[in-house]
């Protein structure tokens, strides 16, 4: 039976990172995107950004691009959620830093909550799988037929975690060379199905968990553990040899991108984060 996880709220958690962004903005099949690109243009190692709920403009995200371009792939963060993300001021709203959040009263956590409802409840409706899956999966297709791109892989956030996985099934990946993605790499994603978005999964995926994300407790990430295993053995839908789930301790969801700047433990998480996002795409996109 597939578990349904973090349905009621996801991509939750955070402060804005500073820093002006390298890169630029420009349209790629209709869609607005921020483009990060290596100092010689080098685009044989392309990788597809999908944001959390705040969107394509979120400084953190498209910084982290930008980090990744100075490791030297070419980096694409589209606006997937067609002008519609929410809103940056939503931020302390949602799920706060693990300190504040064990501090709460049972009437801030309720109150909390039915904000979130409010907001994210309409907003998940409209950008429910059958309207976004689409526009990811056509902005993939499109970015391979940019002149100079070879391999593609896709990082995905929170809500865009779980989209990062739909895009390495089959049979949108893995079926045949030159489509779909060749690698991907989730970060705590929410509203995910176990097993159901991992069987089909085809191509080599890794994951940045965190053992304190509400989103995704620990039954589940034993359950997504188990489903991997068996799929490297061939025992669980598509086989998949390379894949890799690695749990952050003491991190709460969003801390590849949203964590605690002020915090040293939360800076290590997000550089750790960081780093195996671009080992894992080296060895993958080579």
């Amino acid at each position: 039976m597939s578990t349904g996880v973090g349905m009621s709220s996801c991509c939750l958690s955070g402060k804005i990172r500073e820093g002006k962004p390298k890169g630029t903005e420009k349209d790629i099949n209709g869609i607005p995107t921020y483009v990060a690109e290596p100092e010689n243009g080098d685009k044989t190692k392309t990788i597809v950004f999908l944001v959390d709920i705040f969107g394509w403009t979120l400084p953190n995200v498209r910084l982290l691009a930008d980090s990744y371009a100075a490791a030297g792939f070419t980096a694409y963060i589209p606006d997937v959620h067609s002008g519609d993300s929410i809103d940056e001021s939503f931020l302390q709203t949602v799920e706060p830093p693990l300190a504040v959040r064990d501090q709460q009263s049972v009437v801030d956590k309720t109150a909390s909550g039915a904000k979130i409802g409010a907001t994210l409840g309409p907003w998940l409706v409209s950008h429910r799988e059958a309207v976004v899956r689409p526009i990811i999966e056509n902005f993939i297709d499109k970015v391979r037929y940019i002149p100079g791109t070879n391999k593609v892989g896709v990082i995905g956030f929170c809500w865009g975690g779980r989209y990062a996985i739909l895009a390495a099934q089959k049979p949108f990946s893995g079926s045949s060379e030159g489509k779909g993605v060749n690698a991907a790499y989730a970060c705590h994603p929410s509203l995910v199905s176990i097993p159901a978005d991992f069987d089909p999964v085809a191509v080599p995926l890794s994951l940045a968990l965190g053992d304190k994300d509400s989103l995704l407790g620990e039954k589940e990430v034993g359950q997504i553990r188990e489903v991997m295993d068996a799929k490297k053995s061939g025992g669980q839908g598509e086989k998949l040899v390379e894949s890799e789930v690695r749990i952050y301790k003491d991190q709460i969801h969003g801390f590849a991108l949203r964590g605690d700047w002020g915090s040293e433990k939360d800076r290590e998480a997000m550089d750790e984060a960081e780093k195996q996002g671009i080992e894992w795409f080296r060895k993958h996109l080579a």
